[in-house]
This record gives C-alpha cells, structure tokens and sequence, in this order.
C-alpha cells in the first residue's frame, strides 16, 4: 500500500501474522485542509499507469514469490488495495485519526466493537440509541457474549447519576451526538472526563454518523473510537452499505485488536463499495456545508409555520442548546460556520450543524402519514445522507424495534417525523414541505369537522 499522510502524524504497527494487512506505516507530514484530504488522501496516482484515480482490484488473491514473500497483499478479506485506500482516506478525514477500518455495514461494525469486549462485559450508551443499534445490545449481544447494557439519558443525568451506572466491568461508553432521532446532544468531553475518572477507566465511543467528519471531530474532544455508517453522508449517494472505525494514533493496540476482528470475522467490504464509497468521500466538504445550509433554511420554515408543533434542530438560535452545538463544531466546520454567519448575520436564524432535522407535526400518526405522502421532493424512506432529501416517521420505521413504552419516553411518538435534508436547491425543498404541511393540516381539518 502506498503510505500517506494521515492528520499530519506518522504511526506505526506490527501486522498481524494471520493474514490481515495489519495497520498501515504512514509518512509523517504538514496537515492539509480537510478538503484537500478528502481529496488526495489515499488517492495517490498509480505507480504503473500514472491513473489519477485509484483502479477498482477486483482480485481476490495475490500472487507470492514465494511462500509469505508478497507485495503486502494475500487475500483480499484480509487486504485489498482499495479497502487500504479508503481507510487511508478515512483516517485523515477523521480529525485525530491515524487508524481506519472499513466494514461491511454499519450494524458490522457495531458488532465487531461490541465482540471485542470480551464476555460478560457491561456498557453504559446514551438512552435514544439507533434502533439497529439498540437491538444489537439487547438481542444479540445480551444473549450471545452476556452483555449488559444501561441506557443512560446522557444529555440531561447530572455526573452523580451517570458515576453510580458505572461497575467494575465498565468497558465501554457508547454515544450518539446528535443522537437519531430526536437529536439530543451529548456533552461529548464531559462524559470523556467521567470516563478516565472511573475505575474501570472504559472506553468511550462516538457514533459520529450524523455530523460527519466535517461537522464534528470526537477524537479531539477525548474520544477513543469514532464510527461511522458510511452508507450515509461519507459516501452520500444512497448507492452503498458500508460502516467504519477510526481510532487515534495512541490507540495503536486497539487498532490491532479491532483489525484481527475485522479479518476473523469476515465483514468487510467489497473492493467496488470502497472505491464507490472513497468517490464520494472526496465532495464530502461540499455537500456537507450545502446539506447544512439547506437544513437550516428548512428548520426555520417549519418554525413559522402554524402546523408545527416543535422543530429540533440544534444549529437554531433558538434551541436549548446552541451553543454546545456551537462548541462541538470540528475546527474546519467553525471556520465555515464563522464565516456563514458573519456573512448572512441575524437574519440566519443560527448555523449550519448537519443536515438532519426532526420536528413535531401538529396531530398525529394520520397527519404524519399525510405529510411524508404529499412531498414531492422528500422522497418517504429509511436512511439518510444521501444528496437527495428524504423523510420518515421514525416510530413505525427506523426505531420500530424499540418497545413502544421506551419510545414515548425518549419522545419518539407518532407525530415525530425525521427529514434528511439533501442539497437540492433550498427554495424548491421549501416549497414541498410547506404544500405537505397544508397537505396535512387539511386531513386534520376535515377530520375533526366529520
């Protein structure tokens, strides 16, 4: 594999001697703007033919010349070059990061974290968990390794409250920031401080799925390993399932260990997926900052609107709390946001902070269902981040697994709808949700005067 700069820091490894590629030597050098990373991290001109883009290498074994004497590849569950370039790419994009590893989808990759704690361990994860994620803990991991989880609302549990769900087999804390779907923000270097603290000193875990590497960088804020599903805004084309793990350069042991998982176990990606999903990598910074752009224009058009009950979007002046959202930002991301701000003033109504929005329509299931079957443009569908705006109502889709006396608590009702705002022109996506609302709006007019 071709070395490359990663974060601006060189970190070194051991490989495995069971046939993973082991974590990659990189060369030390000046850090680039995230842009540019995106762009040519792990996108070296290939030696052979001088193509600029790196080839799909659909093989999957490699020759020796002679027995264990290999150009670094052997088998491609273990190593492929374009598996190794994207995680190059994954790693810089990561601030902090020097180590990457690419599954082959995000529940993989929460599988294969959760499996390397061993059995009988306990965990602590924010309350308002990803369904998929949430079943995991509960239905698979429970029964199979004994794990034990607390779901804790760490958004809002004073230290006291979250120190006593602590034990002595504590090992690993689990955080979504903005969580999915009600976006509750987690004070991400305070739960890493109560972490250290504890005498279990357990991991902590960011699920930085929704902001993305441009918005938010979790590795500086403490964090130890930084996931992804990458089916959403990394790749951001809604044409590939893929998940990953970035670790920093003083977790070189984890990596390793994570790296031997990921090769045991076998759920890695296909070489196509990679070099789909490393493309699509490279306008990262562009769509993010369109996709936020748009959501915020969206967020404060359903605020006027009188068929809203509430709008949950922390980028608004207005939401309780901007300015952790503001703190949270990545330094490339406040940079934007500076600027985006100094140029539009008040009349922004708060910043860019993703492309997620989730709002309280004003009825309930009837007039949800109304709303997603009258946009045009937000097309009714699980997933997100994708250029394309989508809608969903959470409670019946994406978080139908989680019993329904859970959901009411963490607010997740029928009425809450979740919109992944693409990058179609803003005034356009506008328009579609205001004719929904009226849409909605007039299923509940009719039905209440029946």
């Amino acid at each position: 594999m071709t070395p490359a700069v990663l974060n601006g820091e060189a970190s070194t490894s051991a490989a495995h001697t069971n046939g993973a590629n082991g974590v990659h030597p990189l060369k030390k050098g000046t850090l680039d703007g995230f842009g540019t990373r995106a762009i040519h991290a792990g996108s070296e001109a290939n030696e052979e033919t001088g193509a600029v883009i790196p080839p799909i290498s659909l093989s999957t074994t490699y020759k020796q010349n002679g027995i264990g004497k290999h150009k670094g590849f052997e088998y491609s569950r273990s190593g492929n070059p374009n598996r190794n370039a994207f995680e190059t790419t994954l790693a810089a994009l990561e601030s902090g990061g020097a180590y990457a590893l690419a599954f082959s989808s995000g529940s993989a990759t929460t599988a294969t974290v959760l499996q390397s704690l061993g059995p009988d361990a306990h965990i602590i994860s924010v309350n308002d968990v990803y369904g998929g994620t949430f079943r995991y803990m509960t239905r698979v991991a429970s029964e199979n390794q004994g794990l034990e989880t607390t779901f804790v609302d760490l958004e809002n549990a004073d230290d006291d409250t979250i120190r006593a769900a602590f034990r002595p087999n504590t090992k690993l804390i689990w955080i979504e920031s903005p969580t999915n779907p009600t976006l509750r923000l987690i004070d991400i270097p305070r739960i890493v401080a109560l972490a250290r603290a504890a005498p279990s000193d357990p991991l902590v875990l960011v699920d930085n799925t929704f902001l993305s590497p441009f918005y938010s960088s979790p590795l500086l804020q403490g964090a130890d390993i930084v996931m992804h599903s990458l089916t959403k805004y990394v790749n951001g084309h809604s044409d590939v399932v893929m998940g990953a793990l970035v670790l920093p350069a003083h977790r070189a042991a984890l990596a390793d260990k994570l790296r031997f998982l990921q090769n045991a176990i076998g759920a890695v990606p296909s070489a196509y997926d990679c070099w789909l999903a490393q493309r699509g990598a490279k306008t990262l910074h562009l769509r993010m900052k369109a996709h936020g752009a748009n959501a915020l224009a969206v967020a404060r058009a359903l605020q006027r609107s009188p068929h809203v009950e509430e709008v949950i979007y922390p980028g608004l002046a207005s939401h309780p709390r901007n300015e952790l959202a503001y703190r949270s930002l990545s330094p490339h991301a406040r940079a934007f946001v500076d600027r985006y701000v100094q140029e539009h003033g008040d009349a922004a109504g708060g910043f860019p902070y993703g492309g997620m929005i989730s709002f309280r329509i004003r009825g309930g299931a009837r007039e949800a269902e109304t709303f997603l079957t009258s946009t045009r443009l937000f097309t009714l569908a699980e997933s997100l981040g994708g250029v394309e705006s989508l809608a969903e109502l959470p409670a019946q889709m994406t978080h139908g697994s989680i019993p329904a006396a859970e959901r009411a608590m963490l607010g997740i009702g029928d009425n809450l709808v979740r919109l992944s705002v693409g990058v179609e022109e803003v005034e356009d996506l506008i328009a579609d949700v205001e004719q929904a609302l009226e849409a909605a709006a007039a299923v509940s007019k009719n039905s209440s005067s029946a």
